[in-house]
């Protein structure tokens, strides 16, 4: 299975294959995906799958990312109730946090995790910072 390819029918999800919890989370996902629903794309390992989408490397190294189904691309929150939208197992929880506000109040939460994520990966990547 080629997890590399992308077509418009999948949404398509950019990760960090270099971060633990990343990984560790995306294994969970992609067991589950038993329809093969999702392109997942590794961004540390094939980071040029980002240029065509207009992504910068960083942006995407401190955001999670995902091309929905139609083509969107979504980011944060917003981007794990898109990915939990292709996942039946997730589809539930996809449209509870669609309440209105809930997904924003996650979205802020999301974004202060991705702040501590991303200064914790980049000295990890570089231990002199």
């Amino acid at each position: 299975m080629n997890t590399q390819i992308e077509s418009l029918e999948k949404t398509t999800m950019f990760f960090d294959g270099g971060c633990p919890l990343c990984a560790k989370e995306v294994a969970h996902y992609r067991r589950i995906d038993v329809h093969d629903s999702v392109n997942w794309l590794d961004i540390s390992t094939h980071p040029e799958s980002l240029e065509k989408h207009n992504i910068s490397y960083l942006a995407a190294m401190k955001h999670l990312h995902v091309l929905n189904s139609n083509g969107e691309m979504v980011r944060g929150a917003y981007a794990f109730q898109a990915l939990w939208q292709a996942l039946p197992r997730y589809r539930i929880l996809a449209t509870i946090v669609s309440v209105p506000g809930f997904l924003w109040i996650m979205d802020n939460v999301y974004n202060q995790f991705a702040k501590r994520r991303f200064a914790k990966r980049m000295a990890c990547a570089n231990p002199e910072m």
